[in-house]
């Protein structure tokens, strides 16, 4: 993904630039949450009921539905019904799985400064 502003200027932005980079920052944002970001690792293993994702991952299950509907609100995840149930997975496997390994690869490039980063790392008040 590349967001370019189209005068070369940091900060402001046409209204399409404008409205890419929100669509990014709502996609992020999907993946923001430690227990949403663990909802989605698992979902990378295959498509899986609430009740199995609460026993997996040892979660609420009022947590783990919270979770999944802001998954389900931002495209990141899809649903189907099976009987009573009701069956997860990721709505885009390959992308979501290459995003995670981008992700995986900045870390290590980043090193300990996000963890420790004051705004958001480990000891970031909150």
């Amino acid at each position: 993904m590349t967001i370019t502003t189209s005068n070369g200027v940091s900060g402001h932005y046409q209204p399409s630039e404008r409205a890419a980079l929100t669509a990014a920052a709502c996609l992020f944002h999907g993946f923001s949450d430690r227990s949403r970001l663990v909802i989605v690792q698992h979902l990378t293993l295959g498509e899986h009921r609430v009740v199995d994702l609460t026993g997996h991952l040892g979660l609420a299950q009022s947590t783990v539905s919270k979770h999944l509907a802001c998954l389900l609100d931002c495209g990141i995840v899809t649903v189907r019904s099976q009987g009573r149930a009701s069956v997860y997975a990721l709505a885009h496997p390959q992308s979501t799985m290459a995003l995670l390994a981008a992700a995986e690869q900045l870390l290590a490039a980043t090193g300990d400064a996000v963890s420790l980063c004051p705004r958001f790392g480990e000891r970031a008040s909150t």
